[in-house]
């Protein structure tokens, strides 16, 4: 097995949002904000190279939304899903799987792509895999959260037959489900940032790596009172990043950062106030 990160550029939200209840005058150390208030954060997507199977875990915004939508999220840097693979190799064809954490926009906007006036799948050679209980979530959305489920970045996989969805079924144990996607891949679900959001857990060099989609957005949301706005159940959040922190820190497991705009992967300490970052490096240097 390989892990590659692939990053997909940058875009802005707003600090408030991303950091909930945690004062500017705190936060705005952590990723400083503009003059409007938004701040930087990555799209950082993950590759695993795993026998004959080539899996894309989550795949950035996608390009295909107009300038009126993007004009919200001021998407910057020289990052882009093909850069980043054709530096490992790769093609977004060779792609076999492509695993969704979830169906919000930056994070399964590139699976679609307009082809004239139809809309395909981006990784035309792959299975798409949600899970049931997110999927109808998404599809019938809260009047909350259905902003950041477009339809057009969701049923088109549908449509396609490319769709799969992982088992939920016997995975849940009331704090942190988990069932097994691959030999050395677990999916672990969690529910505070939206339902059924799936992580995958990794053995990799006799390490465990977990993907942290919206659960640990960043290293500075690993205080726990750190919990976004976004959050359909920010209780919930709290719960499971505890319950989890506290499993991470026994087991040593490297956390690698989706939104992160400057730390790929981090490991833990426990510190006086609690748990916090330990070492910052790189997913190669693994």
């Amino acid at each position: 097995m390989k892990l590659y990160s692939i990053n997909t550029g940058y875009f802005k939200l707003d600090g408030g949002a991303m950091f909930g209840v945690v004062p500017k005058t705190i936060w705005n150390k952590i990723n400083p904000a503009d003059d409007n208030n938004l701040c930087s954060w990555a799209l950082r997507c993950l590759l695993i190279e795993d026998g004959n199977r080539l899996i894309l875990v989550d795949n950035g915004n996608g390009d295909k939304q107009d300038a009126k939508f993007f004009s919200h999220y001021h998407l910057h840097g020289d990052d882009t899903l093909d850069k980043s693979l054709m530096k490992y190799g790769f093609h977004r064809d060779d792609i076999t799987d492509v695993f969704l954490t979830h169906l919000h926009f930056d994070h399964c906007g590139g699976s679609i792509k307009r082809e004239g006036d139809k809309l395909v799948p981006a990784f035309k050679n792959a299975t798409f895999w949600s899970n049931k209980e997110h999927w109808n979530w998404a599809v019938y959305p809260n009047d909350r959260e259905k902003a950041s489920f477009l339809k057009e970045n969701i049923l088109p996989i549908e449509e396609s037959g490319q769709l799969k969805f992982v088992d939920v079924a016997g995975g849940i144990d009331g704090k942190l489900g988990k069932t097994n996607f691959a030999t050395d891949i677990a999916v672990r679900f969690v529910n505070g940032h939206t339902e059924s959001m799936m992580l995958p857990q990794i053995n990799y060099k006799d390490k465990t790596i977990v993907y942290m989609a919206d659960l640990l957005p960043s290293q500075g949301h690993i205080p726990v009172p750190y919990v976004m706005a976004y959050d359909m159940f920010p209780l919930t959040t709290l719960n499971e990043k505890k319950s989890f922190l506290k499993e991470a820190i026994e087991g040593d497991y490297i956390l690698f950062f989706e939104h992160d705009p400057v730390y790929e992967c981090c490991n833990l300490q426990q510190t006086e106030r609690g748990i916090r970052p330990g070492d910052f490096f790189k997913l190669e240097e693994v």
